[in-house]
């Protein structure tokens, strides 16, 4: 490890006791090493030093996979309760299965619900195209698991189930090479396997989880680019020392990771357009991320050469990538001839012709598709401000039944209700305010990349929405920002823990401290957890769960 050199005032500073700490040296500075992975807890256990080093190696994988496969088993519990079409599954369950059969959004008749759930089911699904606002990505994801299991509660909400389970283990491998810690990853997966929000959009066949999936994956995509671009600057550099020229002109290379990223960002903004912000906030994250690489390597002017050396590949590899991403997630639409204005614009009958009058038809339908989103201000019970969001203000009830003393399992006399509501871990969310100030401050004032990493993720999912107050919003967008409000409470948690080098002492308030909001958090989730299901309970029961009146 190299030592930074001193300057003056440093060692001057010396004559009176000063001594600054080393410094890494820069290379070791561009890439952080993962540490070696600990033993003790397998040792504490009685394993062999063999066993527990190889328990310990596989812990990087293992730990995240047991996590998930604990958010898996919640996640598919009962999943086809309610046997109901819940909320905006009318919708999307439906058009998922039109375009199964058609490839485009077809039209259904009034009760086609009672249909499809009748004994024996029936599908009266009519080719005549039907007006969505909404591009197809989440729509196909959704007929994934239709084409497996059938036009069924179950089959519509499988695909979600999948997606919530693969997502949890994602973020417990973001969070491992974020904070190069499998602890820590972990826990943040952890912490999202239990929060509310995320296990309610991951049994309902909505189209919000499909962007948080894509979205989470784009940002450990970049996370991975970063380090991969990091360590080529740092191999070019010689004698590991800062190099002005080496770091304002080396170039990072082909950036497949960040390809893989803007593929990602395309298939987000083909399921829902906010993920257009996500491109532009991600867009803007990696290119700083490469010049503070440069910056690091000794670059007089990282911002510069960041900008002309990584800045328009980044454009090209992104932006340009996710637009034909986008384009082709139409593909469905482009090639059946029939869906919603597909022949607005007629062609003269050549290829050129045809393919030209194709776009022209789609950038129609899409302008009647963005003058209905800005215009879209009918009240909605259940509707929101973005302001109350992260304090749960007014959740949204998916699902909602008061059987009777005698029906479907109430055995109270006062009745009985049976609702599912999306509505996030309150103890989880309320603890990530606190979390995101002290993100907030380890950005600002201590210049940590991983808390501006985290803060990027919440303002891409978060913050646009404050643009549209007076439009008809809900609570459940803000299932895109979760994974990193878990990442922001996983990194408060790894704060009140104690950094490496504290006391035994230290280490121990600090793990109380942390284990029990964590145990405070998972109690939460288990005291919610009926309504989240939809489980039956006693009237009483119901009501001393809303703890908020604007939760009723």
């Amino acid at each position: 490890m190299a030592v930074q050199e001193q300057n003056p005032w440093q060692r001057r500073l010396r004559r009176f006791g000063y001594a600054d700490r080393p410094r890494p040296g820069v290379r070791e500075r561009l890439v952080a090493p993962f540490p070696e992975p600990g033993t003790r807890v397998w040792a504490a256990l009685g394993t062999g030093p063999v066993t527990a080093s190889r328990l310990a190696r596989w812990s990087g994988w293992g730990g995240p996979l047991l996590v998930a496969l604990f958010a898996g088993l919640l996640r598919f519990w009962n999943l086809g309760s309610p046997h109901a079409v819940i909320f905006d599954e009318t919708y999307y369950a439906k058009d998922a299965w039109s375009l199964l059969q058609y490839g485009y959004e077809g039209s259904w008749p009034e009760k086609a619900n009672d249909l499809i759930l009748a004994t024996p089911p029936s599908v009266p699904l009519s080719d005549a195209p039907s007006y969505v606002v909404h591009p197809p990505v989440g729509k196909w994801v959704i007929a994934s698991g239709e084409w497996i299991f059938g036009l069924n509660p179950f089959g519509w909400r499988f695909a979600m189930a999948v997606l919530g389970t693969l997502s949890v283990l994602m973020l417990c491998r973001i969070g491992r090479r974020l904070f190069r810690s499998t602890a820590l990853g972990c826990l943040a997966g952890g912490l999202m396997a239990v929060d509310g929000l995320h296990f309610v959009m991951s049994r309902v066949a909505l189209l919000d989880l499909v962007v948080m999936f894509f979205v989470l994956a784009a940002f450990g995509c970049l996370l991975i680019d970063r380090d991969r671009a990091r360590a080529r600057l740092a191999a070019a550099l010689p004698e590991d020392r800062p190099n002005d020229r080496v770091a304002s002109l080396t170039w990072l290379g082909f950036r497949w990771w960040r390809i893989a990223a803007g593929v990602c960002l395309g298939l987000a903004i083909g399921t829902k357009w906010n993920g257009l912000y996500v491109l532009a906030f991600f867009g803007i994250l990696t290119v700083l991320w490469d010049a503070g690489a440069r910056r690091v390597g000794g670059g007089r002017h990282p911002r510069l050469s960041a900008f002309w050396l990584d800045g328009l590949w980044a454009a090209l590899s992104m932006v340009g990538v996710a637009a034909v991403t986008y384009l082709l997630s139409w593909l469905g639409w482009f090639t059946s001839g029939k869906g919603w204005d597909r022949n607005w614009a007629k062609g003269d009958g050549g290829f050129l012709s045809d393919a030209w009058a194709s776009l022209r038809s789609l950038w129609h339908y899409e302008s009647q598709v963005y003058d209905f989103h800005v215009n879209l201000h009918s009240p909605h019970t259940y509707q929101s401000n973005p302001w109350s969001w992260l304090v749960l203000g007014r959740p949204v009830s998916y699902f909602y039944e008061s059987p009777k003393l005698g029906e479907d399992g109430c055995t109270a006399a006062g009745g009985c209700a049976r609702e599912v509501l999306a509505l996030g871990t309150p103890l989880l969310w309320w603890a990530g305010c606190f979390a995101l100030l002290y993100v907030l401050y380890r950005w600002i004032f201590r210049r940590d990349w991983r808390a501006g990493a985290i803060a990027c993720g919440v303002a891409a999912g978060y913050l646009p929405w404050f643009l549209y107050q007076e439009r008809t919003i809900f609570l459940f967008y803000a299932v895109v920002f979760v994974p990193f409000l878990c990442l922001a409470v996983a990194m408060m948690l790894g704060a009140i823990l104690g950094p490496p080098g504290s006391s035994e002492r230290r280490r121990m308030w600090g793990a109380v401290g942390a284990g029990t909001l964590v145990l405070l958090i998972v109690w939460n989730f288990i005291y919610f957890f009926p309504l989240y299901t939809g489980q039956t309970i006693p009237m009483d029961a119901w009501r001393n769960r809303m703890w908020l009146d604007t939760w009723i």
